[in-house]
């Protein structure tokens, strides 16, 4: 929960998008930037088109925001509603304990396996992979099912972020589920809403990136597919020290027609003490449970914490949950940075599949070379 003085998130996000405002201008004529900045133009067939997503820039009272002074009052009124709803968070670990326990050289780079303080009383297995030399680096986390995917230690390539992101210089963290079972997450006690806790632990994360010399804390992202996708989503939506993040095909507004955009799960949002609903699309026999019913009948919709984002740049890397009519949403975020006087901040790809391609990684990759490596 944020507790800042509101002037003081207002000289904070100003800073913050000057900072970014410079990156960019510094990075336009990157080879990056040329590659990835299509990317960030919504296509002509729905451009501007806003659909039926309440605004971000709408106030509860239905006020609306009309200057960027306005704005930090806004986003503390959209974070207290969704602590409110998903539970409100322990205070974070000023620098979480990391226990060192193997290291071996990999190509240009030296791999660390940890375990993690990702909650007090819980720790979790994961890899600090660092490239050659003495830093400071920028950084991503990488969080998933387990973390051998992400640190390219089994055979699913194409989910190897934190892999291909050190071997281009990044310091990267990896994790896996904490309890180790992604549908009966560890909890470490607390009474949030599992996929609130993952952004809680991601948080914890963060403040461990930052606190090694190696890592510049100003210049960490974060990633993730699918699962991890919506880690992701969560982690850098409600902890604004991620600098940047990617989005994988995670489902990025609630979409009931399709199985995977499974927020309504018991290990997302749909946690009930009292009811653990069946699992699978929403029935008659399946009801809402949880936090998300309470988010359906109060009218919230992800494109709230999209907005949080700004000024802050986030990638959709979108395959079949995340289609370019997506981008009816992304325009509430567009229209946010706007307000405060940035463009080029919303981008979005597109594949037919689930899966990550190639094609779609390496846009990723660019995406954070250009917005933390300034490449």
């Amino acid at each position: 929960m944020e507790t800042t003085p509101l002037r003081w998130q207002l000289l904070v996000v100003l800073c913050s998008a000057a900072a970014f405002g410079k990156a960019a201008r510094g990075g336009d004529a990157s080879e990056s930037w040329k590659k990835i900045s299509p990317y960030f133009t919504s296509p002509a067939e729905y451009a501007g088109k806003l659909g039926d997503y309440r605004s971000p820039l709408l106030f509860d009272d239905g006020s609306r925001v009309t200057t960027a002074a306005d704005w930090p009052r806004r986003r503390q009124e959209i974070l207290a509603d969704w602590h409110h709803l998903l539970g409100p968070w322990p205070p974070l670990i000023e620098k979480p304990e990391i226990q060192y326990l193997d290291t071996k050289s990999r190509e240009n780079f030296t791999q660390r396996k940890i375990l993690l303080e990702t909650a007090p009383n819980q720790t979790t297995a994961g890899y600090l992979l660092l490239p050659a030399g003495n830093g400071p680096f920028p950084a991503v986390f990488v969080p998933f099912y387990e973390p051998e995917t992400s640190t390219g230690q089994n055979a699913n390539k194409l989910r190897d972020f934190a892999y291909q992101l050190t071997r281009r210089g990044f310091v990267t963290l990896s994790i896996g589920s904490p309890g180790g079972d992604a549908r009966k997450p560890d909890l470490a006690g607390t009474n949030l809403q599992p996929l609130s806790f993952l952004a809680y632990v991601a948080a914890n994360a963060y403040n461990a990136l930052a606190s090694l010399p190696q890592v510049d804390p100003k210049r960490v992202g974060v990633v993730g597919h699918s699962y991890g996708g919506k880690w992701a989503l969560f982690a850098s939506c409600l902890n604004d020290k991620y600098a940047a993040a990617a989005w994988s095909d995670p489902g990025i507004v609630w979409d009931e027609s399709r199985a995977n955009v499974n927020y309504w799960e018991p290990w997302y949002l749909g946690m009930d003490p009292k009811l653990t609903r069946k699992p699978g699309l929403i029935t008659p026999d399946s009801l809402r449970t949880g936090a998300y019913k309470a988010l359906i009948e109060s009218g919230h919709d992800l494109q709230e914490l999209h907005a949080l984002m700004a000024p802050r740049p986030f990638l959709v890397s979108g395959g079949s949950e995340d289609p370019p009519s997506r981008w009816i949403a992304l325009n509430h975020a567009v229209a946010v940075n706007k307000l405060l006087g940035f463009d080029d901040r919303v981008g979005m790809t597109h594949r037919e599949f689930h899966s990550p391609t190639e094609e779609s990684n390496e846009v990723i990759y660019l995406f954070f070379e250009h917005f933390l490596a300034g490449k």
